[in-house]
This record gives C-alpha cells, sequence and structure tokens, in this order.
C-alpha cells in the first residue's frame, strides 16, 4: 500500500511539473491581456443584459441544463501508464489505494468549473426568480455533491463497462443531474434530494458490478494517453512540443483552394507551403481557432475598443505561430532537391501567411459590421499582421 502511496505521488509530481512547463508558454503576456479584456468586456456585457431582462426568461432551464451537462462530464484523471499493464498487474488487489487518490484529484481538478458557471449564474437567478440567498447557496452545496456522484459514477462505469458507451452512460447522468438541479432551482428540496438519491442508487449498481471484475488497464492507460495528448495539442499552438506529431488529413473538399496558386516553376515552394498548411491539422486548427474567437468577439462584444485590442492580440499570435509553424520542418523534403533559390521557402510562407492573415481580416471585419467604424477592426488585423511578419525571424 505505501508502494501504491509512492506510485501515485511521484506520479502527480511529474504530471503537475508537466504541466507547468507548457503553462508558461501559453499564459504569456499577449494571453494574459486578451483574457482580462474577454473577462472584462464579458462581465460588462452581461451586467447589461440583467437590467433589461425578462422575468419570464428560462434561467432554471438553462442553468440545469449547463450544469447537468457540466457535471456528466467527469473523466477521471488516473496517471496511468502503459507498462503499468504488466508492472502493477501483482498489485491489483490494493489498486483501490490508487484509485481513491486519482478520484480526490479529478474531483477537486473538475468542481471549480461548475462552481464558477454556477457562482456566474447567480446575479441572473436573482434578477429572474424568487429564490432566498440561503436556497441559492444550499443548490451550489447540491451541485459540489452532485459533481462528486459523477466522479465517482464514471469511475464506476467505465471499470466495470470496460469503457464502451460512455456516451450513454454520461447522458443519463446528465439528465438525472439536470432534473435535480432544475427541482432545485424552483425550490422544490424534496425532489431534489430524490434525484440526487437516484443518482446515488445509479452509481452503486455500477460500483457493485465492477467488484471482483479485474482492473481495466487498456482502457484507462488510453484514456490518459488521450488526455495528455489533447493537453499537448492545445500546448503546441503555443510552443514546439518536442514528442508531438501533428496528423495529416487531405481534406479533399477544400481541393479547389489550391487553384488560388497559378501552375508554375516560380510557384512550387508556394504551392507546397499552401498544402502544407491547409492539410496539416497543427497550423490549419491553429488559424481556425484564433480567427473564430476573434470573429466571435467582434459579433458579441458591443465594445469596440475591446474588439479592436482583442484582434490585433489574436493577429499577432496567429501571424507568429504560423510563420515558426511553416518555416520550422527541418527533416528532408523532395524539393530539396531540386535548383530552388535558398530564399524561396521564406517568400513562400510569409505570401501564404498574408493570404491567411487577409482572409482572418475580411471574417472580423464582417463580424464587426454592427459596430461602428467596423472597417479598424480590419486595419488592426493587417497593420499589427504585416508589422508582425517583417520584425519576427
Amino acid at each position: 500500500m505505501k508502494n501504491l502511496r509512492d506510485v501515485w505521488s511521484s506520479r502527480f509530481m511529474h504530471y503537475i511539473g508537466e504541466v507547468q512547463k507548457y503553462m508558461q508558454f501559453i499564459f504569456t503576456g499577449h494571453i494574459a491581456i486578451v483574457l482580462v479584456f474577454l473577462i472584462g468586456a464579458g462581465g460588462y456585457q452581461y451586467s447589461e443584459w440583467l437590467k433589461v431582462v425578462q422575468t419570464d426568461f428560462p434561467a432554471e432551464v438553462l442553468i440545469a441544463v449547463i450544469i447537468g451537462i457540466l457535471l456528466a462530464f467527469s473523466r477521471p484523471t488516473t496517471l496511468l501508464r502503459e507498462p503499468d499493464q504488466v508492472y502493477l498487474l501483482p498489485l491489483e488487489s490494493k489498486m483501490s489505494l490508487y484509485f481513491s487518490k486519482a478520484l480526490a484529484w479529478t474531483f477537486w481538478s473538475q468542481v471549480w468549473i461548475v462552481a464558477i458557471v454556477y457562482i456566474v449564474s447567480i446575479p441572473l437567478l436573482k434578477a429572474v426568480t424568487e429564490l432566498t440567498t440561503i436556497e441559492i447557496w444550499t443548490i451550489f452545496l447540491l451541485t459540489i455533491v452532485l459533481k462528486y456522484l459523477s466522479v465517482r459514477g464514471e469511475f464506476s462505469y467505465r471499470y466495470s463497462e470496460r469503457g464502451q458507451m460512455v456516451w450513454v452512460d454520461r447522458l443519463i447522468r446528465a439528465v438525472i443531474f439536470a432534473a435535480a438541479v432544475y427541482m432545485g432551482l424552483h425550490a422544490q428540496l424534496l425532489l431534489a434530494v430524490i434525484a440526487t438519491v437516484i443518482s446515488v442508487v445509479y452509481m452503486m449498481v455500477f460500483n457493485k458490478k465492477s467488484v471482483g471484475e479485474p482492473v481495466p488497464y487498456e482502457h484507462f492507460v488510453k484514456l490518459e494517453q488521450n488526455r495528455m495528448m489533447s493537453f499537448y495539442r492545445f500546448a503546441n499552438y503555443f510552443t514546439d512540443v518536442p514528442h508531438l506529431h501533428g496528423s495529416i488529413r487531405r481534406r479533399s473538399w477544400m481541393d479547389w483552394i489550391y487553384k488560388f496558386v497559378p501552375y508554375g516553376q516560380g510557384n512550387a515552394q508556394k504551392y507546397l507551403v499552401f498544402r502544407t498548411f491547409i492539410r496539416t491539422d497543427d497550423h490549419f486548427y491553429l488559424w481556425v481557432r484564433l480567427t473564430a474567437i476573434s470573429a466571435i468577439i467582434a459579433a458579441f462584444v458591443d465594445i469596440p475598443v475591446v474588439t479592436w485590442i482583442v484582434a490585433g492580440a489574436l493577429s499577432f499570435a496567429t501571424t507568429i505561430q504560423l510563420k515558426q509553424a511553416l518555416l520550422a520542418s527541418g527533416e528532408f523534403r523532395m524539393d530539396m532537391l531540386y535548383p530552388l533559390p535558398d530564399h524561396a521557402r521564406q517568400l513562400a510562407v510569409k505570401q501564404i501567411v498574408r493570404l491567411a492573415m487577409i482572409t482572418q481580416a475580411i471574417v472580423v471585419g464582417l463580424c464587426a459590421m454592427t459596430q461602428p467604424m467596423f472597417y479598424i477592426a480590419f486595419i488592426i488585423v493587417m497593420v499589427i499582421s504585416e508589422l508582425t511578419s517583417k520584425v519576427s525571424k
């Protein structure tokens, strides 16, 4: 038992160190500025909307559905590795200690998301419902309890069913949790308690079913690998992750776009870089995500200054990351065998990045059309992009 405690502690410290190593590149200065303005603008828009929200707004249904969905997604963080399928087999009968620590971390690392969402919804509840302060915070405690039950329930289901049909389990738990929160928001605490008891019974069914079953190492290892790979892919948008290799997809539905590169020997590098940008998930989805964030802010935030700052910051981030990513292909390529000028690839990358940023500027400008001087967003994206492209190496 002491060995398992040491195993979990050492893996947890390694996991925290790995996350912190990449977090310092993710939360840089310009990202912090964007987050501050996003939170500030979102809070201002929210407070202004609360002043005019109708009393018949279905806040209870909306909050119950959102909280129910958030509660249902309780993927366990086990930190298991592939060799554990062999080395931890002799300790399988004592793995409950290891998993108890894993579930404790899973709960504390996920409960804050539900807590923040519910706390943000409290002003809306006070504006459209007659709930007292005590009732509101009682429901808050109920959501914390439901989160604990959800973490235990998803783990028990995955353990007993080997991870099969997890979406069915999540759907059932989401419905039960949403019903419990909805009843609580209607001050029907007895019905909320009954729904909570149902969730306990549901969890105990799979908990009892998992007794005596061998540990599904293969499922938990794969789950952990997918979770860490998702984090590494996210971190790769901000810095280079050495052991991460982005997947390549043809995207045949975008073949028509290559026609914008005229056929000719002088455009060979431009054509190759264009295909690299379109087909590489890391490059393409980086541009899509940052463009989508900038467009959403421009469309829904009615504060022009905030839109301009966010558009400029994301234009800088998109340009510098795309340029570095497209130039960072140090491996052998067939085009190296041909007598092309040394600066041909650099010029091609510059042209493709400019084309991508022009498209981003058009999208952001169109989304900002409801704001005064909407064209400034377009100009800011282009100016920041050009300056970043010229100054960066």
